[in-house]
C-alpha cells in the first residue's frame, strides 16, 4: 500500500513525501532519497520494493522548496533540470533540504514508536544521505549510493554519528576512484563497497544500469539495514 502524504518541517515548510507500507507490523522504517530527477517512477518503485522486505519506506520530495511536483525522466533537457534544481536546493541557506530528511525521518519514526529508522540515498540522495548520517541523531544507519560529492575533502572531514554503508562504481566518471580512495582513508569507519559499474549503476530505468551490481549492492544493503535497524 502507497500514497503521497505531507510533511511539516521544523522552519514549517510542506513536503510531500511518497510512503509505501508494507503488510503487517513493520520491522523498521527507511528514508529514501531521490536522485536530482524528483520522486518519480524509479524512486517509487524503490521504495515499495522495502516496503516489499518488512520496512516503511518514506521518500520525501527534496525539490519541493524550489519547485513543486518534480518528476523527470533520464534524457539530456531533463538532466539540465535536474542539475539546475539541485543547485538551487544546494544553494538555499543551511540545512536547506536536511531539514526535509529530519522532517521525514521523524514522520517515520512517529508510525512505528519504538522502532530506528535509515536512510538510503542515490547519487544527491547519497551525498544527502551522507549529510543526515552526520547531522541527524535520529537516524540509526545510513546507506550512500553513489553519492556525488561526497568524497570531496569538505565532506569528507564529516564524522557519521550512524553506521554508513556506500557503494560507488569503479567506472563512474563523475566520482573518481582516487577520491573515493581518499575518502576510504579520512572515514575508516565506513563501509565502502566498489562495483565494476557506472554512476547510476542501481537504476533500471537508465542505460547505465547493471543488474548484477544492483543486485550485489541491495543484499548488502539489506543486510546492513537488517544489522543495525532490527
Amino acid at each position: 500500500m502507497a500514497s503521497f502524504v505531507e510533511l511539516t518541517a521544523v522552519d514549517g515548510a510542506r513536503i510531500p513525501a511518497y510512503v509505501a507500507r508494507p503488510e503487517g507490523q513493520p520491522r523498521g522504517a527507511i528514508v529514501v532519497l531521490q536522485e536530482i530527477f524528483g520522486v518519480n517512477a524509479h524512486i517509487r518503485s524503490v521504495a515499495e520494493r522495502y516496503a516489499a522486505q518488512g520496512y516503511l519506506a518514506v521518500a520525501p520530495a527534496m525539490f519541493a522548496r524550489v519547485k513543486p511536483d518534480v518528476e523527470l525522466g533520464y534524457g539530456e533537457a531533463d538532466m539540465k533540470q535536474g542539475v539546475a534544481l539541485k543547485a538551487a536546493v544546494e544553494s538555499l541557506p543551511a540545512p536547506g533540504a536536511l531539514r526535509d530528511v529530519e522532517a521525514a525521518v521523524a514522520y517515520a519514526a512517529q508510525q512505528l514508536p519504538g522502532g530506528k529508522v535509515g536512510v538510503v540515498g542515490f547519487c544527491w540522495g547519497g551525498l544527502m544521505s551522507w549529510r543526515a548520517a552526520c547531522s541527524l541523531d535520529s537516524v540509526s544507519a545510513a546507506v550512500c549510493y553513489y553519492g556525488g560529492g561526497m568524497t570531496g575533502e569538505r565532506e569528507a572531514s564529516r564524522q557519521a554519528l550512524c553506521p554508513v554503508l556506500a557503494h560507488f562504481g569503479a567506472q563512474d566518471r563523475h566520482i573518481s576512484l582516487e577520491s573515493v580512495e581518499a575518502f576510504k582513508q579520512a572515514q575508516p569507519g565506513v563501509q565502502v563497497q566498489i562495483y565494476a559499474a557506472d554512476h547510476g549503476f542501481n537504476c533500471d530505468a537508465r542505460g547505465a544500469y547493471d543488474a548484477a551490481a544492483a543486485a550485489l549492492a541491495n543484499q548488502r544493503t539489506l543486510d546492513f539495514f537488517a544489522l543495525h535497524l532490527g
